[in-house]
């Protein structure tokens, strides 16, 4: 069984589409599906299912999916051992992130020196929703992942996560609503109030929904949207409140004529942190490969760093 062939086959199942895994591939689409077809006759089943758009595997696709991704995980290790002795690392490295994270991490700047010290790595980064991209670390789609884990208990059972960064969320409200006469708010006084909203699937909406549920609590949701920047317009608008992290507040607050306030919450007896947070989301075991593994210790190094420096 060729490498190339399963290389083409994960492709070909994680696009869904010919002509995306021939492009990702750098290859002809009739070399792809000649490819795909050599590991079918070699396996003895057929491994996806032809004429449907997207793409989708058959039961033997599925059952093959998992492994294939293991052994060409195995074999890039083995390839960044041996070259790793005459001088760096080479390959890709996958990185789930999502885009929020970059108000709490500078993963920027820490690829931008990875690279330099590792040239001959090609990285890859990708966003999606935290739940999605714990399936895809736990899959092999993703090496690793900055996000924050909703159930942090639940996605340790499944991956090693390494807490990077936490921020509070504070009440964003506009500034001639009630709430907003307060230094700080109990957050029992939000029951029954009109809130801005990120989508269900966001962490952020996830601990919010979470953390009324259990208080035992009530809000109206006005509106949902997929960016913070919109969440503090509609709430200077006169929409609605919002949970937003502090860190968007001190980016706002030097704006002199925005017509909101930003107030510490007080009076969580619930056993939900409402907090940002920023993981690092790794695969267990022997799922760490070199690349990963150094890309690992060099966000861990660079956040001792930052903390020294923070004092």
């Amino acid at each position: 069984m060729e490498l190339r062939h399963l290389r083409h086959f994960v492709a070909l199942a994680e696009e869904r589409s010919f002509t995306r895994a021939a492009a990702r591939e750098l290859i002809v689409q009739s070399g792809l599906s000649s490819s795909v077809r050599g590991l079918e006759k070699e396996v003895g089943a057929l491994l996806f299912v032809r004429g449907t758009r997207p793409v989708r595997l058959t039961t033997e696709g599925e059952a093959l999916l998992p492994a294939a991704r293991r052994t060409l995980d195995a074999a890039d290790t083995a390839l960044q051992a041996v070259r790793g002795v005459h001088g760096g690392l080479t390959g890709r490295l996958r990185i789930g992130a999502y885009q929020a994270s970059r108000h709490l991490v500078p993963l920027a700047a820490w690829l931008s020196c990875f690279v330099r010290e590792h040239p001959g790595l090609d990285i890859e980064v990708r966003q999606f929703p935290a739940t999605e991209m714990i399936s895809m670390v736990a899959d092999g789609e993703l090496d690793c992942a900055l996000a924050a884990a909703p159930d942090r208990a639940k996605t340790a059972a499944l991956l090693d996560v390494v807490e990077l960064v936490t921020e509070p969320f504070v009440l964003a409200c506009p500034s001639d609503h009630p709430l907003a006469a307060h230094d700080e708010v109990p957050l029992p006084l939000l029951d029954g109030e009109r809130f801005v909203e990120t989508h269900s699937r966001w962490t952020g909406r996830l601990l919010t929904d979470a953390y009324f549920a259990e208080a035992g609590l009530t809000r109206r949701i006005v509106c949902e949207v997929s960016e913070w920047a919109m969440v503090s317009d509609l709430v200077a608008a006169g929409l609605g409140v919002a949970f937003v992290p502090a860190s968007l507040s001190r980016d706002l607050l030097p704006l002199p004529d925005l017509p909101l306030r930003f107030l510490p919450l007080t009076g969580n007896t619930t056993s939900v942190r409402l907090e940002r947070r920023v993981d690092l989301l790794l695969p267990r075991g022997q799922g760490l490969n070199t690349a990963t593994r150094m890309f690992a210790e060099h966000v861990q190094r660079e956040v001792r760093s930052a903390r020294r420096q923070a004092g």
